[in-house]
């Protein structure tokens, strides 16, 4: 096979990163937040503290990866808006801002606080000061205080803490009151934090949640993780989120690295890999990766964070297994990013989604609260990262 790194390099550095610092929005600040599919550019559109969040990490991991310091100086300006984005007076994030920084939605999601958590923890890693990382041990206090109860992390507050209905993280017609998806991004926040700060209530946190996904949220009988709960852990809904899945069976194993406890990741290692085994046989086509299947249901589209979680998810077993299917599966899914999900338009990046049979779906904007550099950026980086080729 043809050594991939050197592609997934030029994507990174000749595709990704011209695009984001192309949104860069000097009148207001911050990140434009909403580019249609016809590429034209919407800076009236509030902006999503996820997303802004997503392009901070970013561009701090880009700079910490390539020492470009236009890197740099744009997850400063993503850095400022992610301060106006916070709640002085109750503490916590927005759900979004005006452009002129202003809340738009005063939502608090706990899934919204961990992003906001990994974002600041790596701005503090690339060099952003003592500022950010006092923000993200804040931003920790408060899950920790007004997020969860003594089973696990609750989902949805109003500004001031009180409980909400859970809208942003509950789809396919069910109101879950814990969702697997939340979960998940603690943990990921809570492990970009104990990246920057040795913290023992932080480690212990993390061990709990690796508790809380092997007895609750992972199905062992069918080697797949529940979506979406009601408060007692009972699952609403028939899903298989295939996208989730070989995210959680490689992002997990971050967690097991730093947390560097062999008997744990003796524990959950196998459960990872039972998870990424299940989506190659279930959603791995050779000519991308499904969505989900709901109610013995397959959703066939290819949804762009899909690809890019298949692609690390596959490399993750193939350097755990030696399982040359899962190489292969690596070398494949790049070539269909490549050649059908990315878009070809000059001054784009990739398609929200493609169809089975690879048209793209143009309902979908390029740019949205959830459509950010985060998934695709960081398949390239982690890629690199692990060396670079295969």
């Amino acid at each position: 096979m043809e050594k991939i790194g050197g592609e997934i390099r030029r994507e990174l550095t000749e595709r990704l990163i011209p695009f984001w610092l192309g949104l860069r929005d000097d009148v207001n600040g911050g990140f434009i937040g909403y580019v249609d599919f016809d590429l034209t550019p919407h800076p009236e559109a509030d902006r999503g503290c996820i997303l802004n969040s997503r392009i901070l990490w970013f561009f701090s991991e880009a700079y910490m990866m390539l020492k470009d310091e236009k890197l740099m100086d744009a997850a400063r300006h993503a850095y400022a808006m992610l301060r106006r984005m916070t709640d002085t007076q109750h503490g916590g994030v927005y759900w979004s801002v005006h452009p002129d920084g202003t809340p738009a939605d005063t939502l608090k999601h706990t899934y919204n606080q961990a992003f906001a958590i990994y974002a600041l923890s790596a701005f503090y890693r690339a060099g952003g000061g003592e500022e950010a990382l006092s923000a993200a041990q804040a931003l920790y206090r408060t899950i920790e205080e007004k997020c969860r109860d003594r089973d696990g992390y609750l989902e949805a507050f109003t500004a001031d803490w009180q409980p909400a209905s859970n809208e942003k993280l509950s789809e396919n017609g069910v109101m879950a009151g814990r969702t697997m998806n939340t979960l998940l991004h603690v943990m990921e926040g809570y492990t970009g934090l104990y990246q920057a700060w040795k913290d023992e209530g932080l480690r212990e946190n993390l061990k709990e949640i690796l508790d809380i996904f092997e007895n609750r949220v992972y199905n062992h009988t069918l080697a797949r993780q529940e979506v979406f709960f009601d408060m007692d852990y009972n699952s609403l809904i028939d899903l298989h989120s295939f996208g989730h899945d070989i995210e959680t069976s490689w992002l997990t194993e971050k967690t097991l690295e730093e947390l560097n406890d062999p008997a744990l990741t003796a524990r959950i290692r196998p459960l990872l890999l039972a998870m990424a085994d299940h989506t190659w046989h279930a959603a791995f086509t050779g000519h991308g990766f499904a969505n989900e299947c709901e109610r013995g249901v397959v959703n066939q589209n290819r949804i762009w964070w899909v690809q890019a979680e298949a692609l690390l998810g596959f490399l993750n077993a193939w350097e755990k297994t030696g399982e040359e299917r899962y190489r292969e599966a690596v070398y494949t899914q790049w070539a269909y990013i490549r050649d059908v999900l990315r878009d070809p338009r000059e001054g784009s990046e990739w398609f929200w989604y493609v169809h089975e049979d690879g048209t793209p779906g143009k309902e979908k904007p390029i740019v949205e609260p959830w459509k950010c550099p985060y998934h695709n950026g960081r398949m390239c980086m982690e890629f690199l990262r692990r060396g670079g080729d295969l």
